[in-house]
């Protein structure tokens, strides 16, 4: 009986968890520039080019987020440490280790679809 018990219950947690509702977003992405490289973020930390961070402007922080670059379809995961963007248009401000895995570098802006767990 305890067995039943303890495996029903373990059965629960893992439907509740996986079916976590998913939030999806599009907008523009753009990256930190180095000058901001060694500044504290709005949480406190301070920024490192060479994390997989980023910026939004509502999401709790350490909320992790797949971004995903609608130009070519590369993915990369960060984890929401700052505020912001603050330009017009744009949803997501990307560290750069996270801008080169999607490869945006070059444009500096891009398309993007950003998901997370609500």
């Amino acid at each position: 009986m305890q067995k039943f018990f303890i495996s029903t219950l373990f059965s629960l947690i893992i439907f509740v968890v996986s079916c976590s509702p998913k939030v999806t977003q599009t907008g523009k992405a753009s990256y930190y520039h180095d000058k901001f490289h060694g500044r504290t973020t709005a949480n406190g930390e301070i920024y490192r080019k060479g994390k997989l961070t980023a910026a939004h402007r509502t999401l709790p922080f350490g909320t992790k987020v797949k971004v995903i670059n609608q130009t070519n379809g590369k993915r990369v995961k960060v984890r929401i440490n700052d505020r912001g963007p603050f330009a017009g248009g744009r949803i997501i401000d990307l560290s750069k280790k996270a801008a080169k895995r999607i490869n945006m570098m070059d444009a500096g802006v891009t398309d993007v679809k950003i998901k997370y767990k609500k």
